[in-house]
């Protein structure tokens, strides 16, 4: 490095020209940060590992550690409402807010969305205080959708009564049945994903899904949405309400059906992301799983190493190995569970 010293008062004062004054300084990191989460078999997290615990490989190639740290981070969260469940979820979601809001430190920000047909954002990013609650607040009177499929047509209809397929009453309405609903789930966490990409690099990145997992009809793609996560190192955290609450019905959460979309899609997005998804039936299993979800996030174990991959926007496959010697490891039972993203998308260069 060559470095020139000029004497006090011994710089010029003459105007530099304009080629001078038009350059630019680009710089490439190659720098990869991994969250990891490690819990023992009873689900506690496991505390006091060090840096040669750990094993990182990308690609198959393993790679030298050059940042570690176990201290906990202020989160940026996005919360991700489901308005579009049965009313009696969206009810019990609603009675939780006051613990939600309790989850959150006063270092951490915070912004609201909200889902069913369509996305809205409901509060702009900030600390947890007087705007959240009030934004919380309006949203205890929200009712979800009917717990059956709407009458639209036959006898009993809105139209009133019909001989067939008549109306009795010739004045009354023409009633059209309404369009199909949908669930735009991936349009949501998309949305959630963009803002969540300009926030500050130092904060743990979070997107929180409140929801029963049902995708449908989204005009984005999960490739595409997921792609967007793992570029930014946001992770998907949820809690399953309504149907994914009940057991067993896990079993059909990779389903993609068809004109139906996928049941529950939360638990693909939080296993490639390194997030987690806690399914809950009660009200306080929902209000339990805000301050547990919310600390996992804070205070995973950070890994970081430099990457010498060659340069290009392919997917890179990363895996965590944490080696604890006196545990007696079995294919059946591990000592640990180990929570990690499975790979990333290198950003693009800078310009």
């Amino acid at each position: 490095m060559n470095i020139r010293i000029v004497p006090e008062g011994g710089a010029t004062n003459e105007r530099a020209s304009a080629q001078d004054e038009l350059f630019k300084i680009i710089v490439n990191t190659n720098q990869v940060m991994v969250p990891v989460t490690v819990k023992d078999e009873s689900g506690r997290l496991v505390g006091g590992l060090l840096p040669k615990d750990f094993a990182v490989r990308e690609n198959g190639k393993k790679q030298t550690l050059n940042f570690f740290t176990s201290d906990p981070f202020a989160v940026s969260a996005a919360i991700i409402l489901d308005l579009g469940m049965k009313d009696v979820d969206v009810q019990k979601v609603n009675h939780t807010f006051p613990a939600l809001e309790g989850a959150f430190s006063e270092f951490d920000e915070v912004s609201i969305y909200s889902y069913s047909n369509v996305v809205s954002q409901l509060s702009d990013w900030g600390a947890v205080g007087q705007k959240l609650s009030e934004t919380l607040a309006g949203l205890a009177s929200v009712r979800g959708r009917n717990n059956g499929p709407p009458v639209t047509s036959g006898p009993l209809g809105p139209q009133g009564p019909t001989i067939n397929n008549m109306p009795v009453d010739p004045a009354a309405p023409t009633v059209y049945t309404p369009a199909q609903e949908s669930h735009v789930l991936n349009d949501a966490i998309l949305r959630a994903a963009l803002d969540l990409a300009k926030r500050d690099k130092v904060r743990r990145k979070v997107i929180f899904v409140i929801s029963d997992g049902r995708e449908y009809r989204s005009d984005a793609s999960y490739r595409d949405v997921l792609k967007v996560l793992l570029t930014n190192n946001i992770m998907v955290y949820a809690i399953g309400v309504g149907g994914s609450a009940i057991p067993g019905y896990n079993k059909l959460e990779k389903l993609h059906l068809p004109r139906f979309g996928y049941s529950d899609i939360l638990p693909k997005y939080a296993n490639a992301t390194g997030g987690e998804v806690s399914n809950e039936l009660t009200r306080s299993g929902v209000e339990d799983a805000y301050a547990r979800l919310i600390g996992d996030a804070r205070n995973q174990y950070t890994l970081g190493y430099l990457t010498h991959e060659p340069p290009s926007g392919a997917h890179r496959d990363v895996e965590v190995l944490v080696d604890r010697p006196s545990c007696r490891r079995s294919s059946i039972r591990p000592c640990v569970d180990i929570t990690a993203k499975e790979g990333y998308y290198p950003q693009p260069a800078s310009r």
